[in-house]
């Protein structure tokens, strides 16, 4: 059998034949829409703007989203989920989803916790693609640990006047919307709350952050509230309770990260594989040198056991009975998948890995922004600990 990204993924036993016509579908888009253009995007360091209508068009933005606010959910289940971020992976642009896809962790607070009225004035026209939502949490002072953030929100009447800054924001200088952590109470998580801020109320800038390793093309941003007039009605949650609102959406995103993660993994995978049967060294394929085929063996290992490692979380998310301690390592184990291999094979292909253009270069330089983006993989491990009582 022949080993690429397709034939390397292990069988999936809840994977039915509405999935696989629901992965062509999506691997048509992607092929049609993103794949002839996603190389120069990155390069040019952004994605036009009329990518997120396009996205629309196709129900790439709503899956997963309740049909009230124009999203498709029925019939919609965790595997199409984990098949979307598999495609996007596929492509190795990380900043393609990173900021076309934001609202997967944007929208959700506002959908599990806001207000009827704030639903209905954000979910559908970030669904349709005509708005845009970010998540604003990390600020220069505090990174994964989201007890220790510092922007104020102090309640003077019908309004909350927010002070302070966000820093590292995903798609930040598109957004229209910000779902932000706040501290409306005392230190520690027990005094943080979130509040829906418009971008374009006065007070609010914003400076992009360009020069960054990897995720070239993603809009990210630092965001700054000077004397915010937030209307108290924005308040998402209840006041003072919003670490959990902000925790519980972690879980969903360090899912979808390992998802694509190990998706990452995979593309290494193909590019090795390819290379080492086509190219030759002292008159051998690469694939003839012992060295090299225990590298790719080892390379697939790793990824057979992180794979089943995402079918058992994800059976359990399904089934509504997630361990938050193993979707946390789940998260290291797939971004150590993901650097392993995207060393492997960057040895392998040696310097044709190492120039611009192709998608081991790409993921080799995404590969820091996995392993810390969502928690980065000692808060993880230490989330764990605790959560099993150590």
């Amino acid at each position: 059998m022949s080993l690429d990204f397709d034939s390397a993924r292990m069988a999936n036993p809840h994977i039915t034949p509405e999935h696989e016509e629901w992965r062509r579908q999506i691997r048509r888009f992607m092929e049609r829409e993103i794949m002839p253009h996603a190389e120069a995007w990155d390069e040019a360091g952004q994605l036009p703007d009329s990518l997120w209508q396009t996205a629309a068009d196709a129900g790439v933005l709503q899956v997963g989203y309740p049909e009230e606010y124009g999203g498709i959910s029925e019939g919609i289940d965790i595997w199409h989920m984990n098949i979307l971020n598999e495609e996007f992976a596929r492509v190795a642009v990380g900043g393609l989803s990173a900021s076309l896809l934001v609202h997967c962790i944007g929208l959700p607070p506002v959908l599990n916790f806001a207000s009827g009225q704030i639903k209905q004035m954000v979910a559908p026209q970030v669904l349709n693609g005509s708005k845009r939502i970010s998540l604003a949490v990390t600020e220069p002072g505090a990174g994964s640990d989201v007890a220790q953030i510092s922007t104020t929100a102090r309640r003077e009447g019908d309004h909350y006047i927010v002070n302070g800054s966000k820093t590292y924001i995903t798609g930040g200088m598109g957004a229209n919307w910000f779902t932000t952590a706040v501290r409306t109470g005392d230190e520690h998580k027990g005094g943080v709350s979130v509040l829906l801020i418009p971008a374009d109320l006065e007070g609010v800038s914003r400076t992009a952050l360009e020069r960054k390793m990897g995720w070239w093309c993603s809009d990210t941003a630092t965001i700054y509230f000077d004397d915010v007039r937030v209307p108290a009605e924005n308040l998402i949650g209840e006041e003072n309770k919003g670490f959990w609102v902000i925790v519980s959406n972690f879980n969903n995103e360090r899912l979808t990260m390992s998802a694509a993660m190990e998706a990452y993994s995979r593309v290494c995978l193909e590019e090795a594989v390819n290379w080492a049967r086509e190219r030759k060294t002292f008159g051998q394929r690469l694939a003839d040198h012992q060295v090299i085929r225990h590298k790719i063996a080892e390379m697939k290992q790793r990824i057979n056991a992180t794979q089943a490692y995402l079918q058992a979380c994800c059976l359990q998310v399904q089934n509504g009975n997630a361990d938050f301690g193993d979707l946390a390592l789940l998260k290291v184990q797939s971004s150590q998948t993901m650097e392993f291999c995207a060393r492997e094979a960057m040895q392998i292909l040696g310097g044709a890995g190492y120039m611009r253009g192709n998608r081991v270069e790409r993921i080799y330089r995404e590969v820091r922004v996995n392993a810390i983006g969502g928690g980065s993989e000692e808060i993880m491990r230490d989330l764990a600990a605790r959560q099993y009582r150590l």
